[in-house]
C-alpha cells in the first residue's frame, strides 16, 4: 500500500524511536529529557485510560434518505438517483482527453450529525453504481462553536475508468481541517461537534443515465494516536475461523505499473479480493479478460484497477476499496473499532474484516514483512486464547498467507497507528 503523506512524514521519527508502537511515551527524546521510568509508566496508563470515541452514521433506506435535503434527487428502493438537474457543471478530467465536459447535476445533503464528542477525523464511504457518463462527488464539512466550515471535497468517483477517472482531492487546508487522501483531519487542538455530508450526482448533458447511490455515510472519531494500548481481554471460548481464500499480493510484483505495479503496493485490493472470494462475489472472467495470461489470480489486478486513485497514484484509498466491493453487489464501508473484542463479534457472525495496520521492526512476530508504514490484511478468526488468525497477503506465496499473530502485538500495530480502521464487507442487508 502506498503510504499516506501523514504516515510517511513521521516514519523517520518512528523508526528512530524504536518502532511505531513506542512513540511517544518511550521515545529516545523522552528518556533524554529526564523523564523517569515511573513517570513514563504513569503516562502510558493515562493514555490507556483515554476513551476511544468512534461514531458511525450511514444512510441506506428510503426513510433515512428522506431525512436529508433533496435537490433534483429521487428516493426509491433504498437508493437515491437523479430526478432532474438543478444546474450544470463543467469538469475537466485531469487524466482524460477532450477537455472540459458539461454535466447536469442533482444533490442530496444530510442533516447535521452530532457525535456527542469532539471529533478530530472523519472517513466517508459509499456504495454506488455509475453508468458510463455519470459520476458522484462527496463532500463533508464540520461545525464548531463559531459555525459551519466550508465544504471539503472527499472524492470524485465512478466505478469505471474509461470516461471518468476517480480521484481523491487536493489537501484543501482551510477553516479548522484539511483532507489527507480519504480522511478529513482537524487542525491540531481543534475539534468538530457535528458534521454534514453532501452527495452530488452528475451525468453528461444529453444522456438519461443516473448514478444510483445505495448507501453512504462516515465514521467520525477521536482516538489517541501513538503510544501503546492495553491488550483487550478476549471474548472467545473456542477457536472460530471463517473460510476465506488465500492469495498473495507478491506474486503480482510488476503487474500493470499504471495501477502502481503490484507487489507491496497491492495489499488492499488483494485483501478485498480474498473477502470477495469468501462471499463468492469475485468479478466474472469476462470482467478481467483484459488481464493478460498467465497472470495468477487475475481478479486481483481487476480490483487494483477499479480501486485505483489517480491523484494518490495508488490502490490503497480506503473508501475506494469498499466502493469497489459495493459494485460487486456487497454492502461495504469503512469504520473503526475500539479493540479486537469488537472484531470478534464480526467473526462470530462469519464476517471477515480487512484491517489497516502499521508496525516497526520486531513489532509483529511472524509477519512476512519486517516492518511497514501502512499495510492491509484480513482478520479471519481467533484462537480460543484470543490470538488473531489472519490472511496476510504479503506472504511470498498463497500457502504462506494464513498466519496467527499475538493479540498484544496486533492491537498495537492497529489501534495507535490507524485508529482501528477496518473495511466491513458483507452481504447486502446483513446489518
Amino acid at each position: 500500500m502506498r503510504p499516506r503523506p501523514s504516515v510517511t512524514a513521521g516514519l523517520a521519527l518512528v523508526l528512530a524511536a524504536g518502532g511505531l508502537g513506542s512513540v511517544p511515551i518511550t521515545s529516545a527524546a523522552g528518556a533524554s529529557s529526564g523523564v523517569s521510568s515511573a513517570d513514563r509508566t504513569d503516562a502510558v496508563r493515562a493514555r490507556q485510560a483515554v476513551t476511544r470515541h468512534i461514531d458511525l452514521k450511514r444512510w441506506s433506506t428510503d426513510a433515512a434518505w428522506r431525512t436529508g435535503t433533496r435537490a433534483g434527487v429521487r428516493v426509491r428502493n433504498g437508493a437515491i438517483r437523479i430526478d432532474h438537474r438543478i444546474g450544470i457543471r463543467r469538469y475537466d478530467d485531469p487524466w482524460g482527453a477532450g477537455g472540459a465536459r458539461r454535466y447536469g447535476f442533482a444533490r442530496w445533503t444530510s442533516g447535521w450529525v452530532r457525535t456527542g464528542f469532539g471529533l478530530t477525523e472523519l472517513v466517508p464511504s459509499w456504495n454506488a453504481t455509475t453508468p458510463r457518463g455519470t459520476w458522484i462527488e462527496l463532500a463533508v464539512r464540520g461545525r464548531r462553536g463559531g459555525g459551519a466550515g466550508s465544504w471539503d471535497v472527499m472524492a470524485r468517483w465512478a466505478g469505471g475508468d474509461q470516461a471518468f477517472h476517480r480521484t481523491s482531492p487536493k489537501r484543501q487546508p482551510d477553516d479548522a481541517s484539511s483532507v489527507n487522501v480519504d480522511t478529513l483531519i482537524t487542525d491540531r487542538g481543534r475539534r468538530y461537534s457535528a458534521w454534514q455530508l453532501r452527495i452530488t450526482l452528475l451525468r453528461r448533458l444529453g444522456t438519461a443515465g443516473s448514478p444510483t447511490v445505495r448507501s453512504a455515510g462516515a465514521v467520525a472519531s477521536r482516538v489517541p494516536r501513538g503510544g501503546s494500548v492495553r491488550t483487550s481481554a478476549t471474548t472467545m471460548r473456542r477457536k472460530v475461523e471463517v473460510r476465506v481464500p488465500r492469495w498473495s499480493q507478491m506474486v503480482h510484483q510488476g503487474d500493470y505499473p499504471r495501477y502502481d505495479g503490484g507487489g507491496e503496493a497491492w495489499c488492499s485490493p488483494t485483501s478485498v479480493a480474498m473477502v470477495l472470494g469468501r462471499w463468492h462475489r469475485l468479478p466474472r472472467p469476462k470482467q478481467y479478460a483484459w488481464v493478460k495470461k498467465p497472470h495468477p489470480a487475475r481478479w486481483v489486478d481487476h480490483g487494483a484497477r477499479y480501486s485505483y486513485d489517480y491523484r494518490y497514484q495508488g490502490a490503497g484509498n480506503w473508501p475506494f476499496n469498499t466502493a469497489y466491493a459495493g459494485t460487486l453487489g456487497l454492502d461495504a464501508y469503512v469504520t473503526r473499532l475500539r479493540s479486537l473484542r469488537a472484531a470478534e463479534g464480526f467473526i462470530r457472525r462469519g464476517i471477515p474484516l480487512v484491517a489497516s495496520i502499521a508496525f516497526g521492526p520486531g513489532e509483529l512476530d511472524g509477519a512476512p514483512l519486517s516492518s511497514s508504514p501502512g499495510h492491509l490484511l484480513v482478520i479471519r478468526g481467533f484462537t480460543r486464547t484470543g490470538r488473531v488468525i489472519v490472511n496476510d497477503p504479503a506472504a511470498d506465496h498463497a500457502r504462506g498467507v494464513r498466519r496467527v499473530y499475538k493479540r498484544r502485538q496486533f492491537e498495537n500495530a492497529w489501534l495507535p497507528t490507524t485508529g482501528g480502521t477496518v473495511y466491513v464487507i458483507q452481504r447486502a442487508g446483513a446489518s
